[in-house]
């Protein structure tokens, strides 16, 4: 019997193994790893022969999909390049069973955020219009040798129960980035150009972005020119 959800697995950015040491020993999974920097990828497959074939030399931002079947995605994710990570994985979204990953604490919060908090915004609602977000835990400086100057949390995503109604992913991403793009300003003046005059009338457009959920700017792509 399968004993756990999922039976291929990509690990982001594996770097001395880490994680990779107990991902390997999961029976019955087959797992890919993908990392850029080639003294790693030696060290990796040296020390893991069972690695062998399957680490992809690479920039995770470079890669198609890694399975053609559905897959999870593991990682301590690089935190200079972790939101274009998030959106890379967007791009593979019909595949993509779960996200288990490590993130710099200010981040995992901005993806987890909900409609309200100061540091909702342009990924929070991006992520959440095709995940369930849940913020795990913390991770202190102290569990990394060296220890880095930030903290960092551990996130999980799952497709969302109820998949969300909108015109298309072009126009949710051109909605929410112009209304987040000025965020002090009312929706009427941040996205006057995408919606019709008559539309902007609507008590709707007097809020500001961050007062919308995922579910509202997914309805008000439908009403976009």
């Amino acid at each position: 019997m399968q004993e756990y959800p999922f039976q291929r697995l990509l690990e982001v950015g594996p770097g001395g193994g880490a994680l990779t040491k107990y991902l390997l020993e999961i029976p019955g999974i087959d797992i890919k790893a993908v990392e850029l920097d080639k003294e790693k990828v030696e060290w990796l497959l040296e020390n893991y022969p069972s690695l062998n074939g399957k680490i992809l030399h690479q920039s995770i931002l470079d890669i198609p999909a890694p399975f053609s079947e559905h897959f999870s995605v593991v990682g301590n994710f690089p935190y200079n390049i972790s939101t274009e990570i998030l959106f890379k994985i967007l791009e593979w979204r019909e595949q993509v069973d779960a996200v288990v990953g490590m993130f710099q604490k200010e981040v995992a919060q901005r993806i987890a955020a909900i409609h309200g908090n100061k540091v909702y915004g342009v990924t929070s609602v991006l992520v959440q219009a095709y995940f369930d977000v849940t913020y795990l835990f913390d991770v202190n400086e102290g569990s990394f040798q060296p220890p880095p100057k930030v903290k960092s949390g551990v996130i999980r995503l799952l497709p969302r129960k109820t998949p969300l109604e909108m015109r298309s992913h072009k126009d949710l991403n051109r909605l929410v980035k112009a209304a987040f793009n000025q965020r002090r300003k009312t929706l009427r003046n941040a996205v006057k150009d995408l919606f019709d005059a008559t539309e902007l009338k609507d008590e709707t457009f007097n809020k500001r972005a961050e007062q919308l959920s995922v579910e509202d700017f997914a309805a008000l792509s439908f009403r976009m020119k």
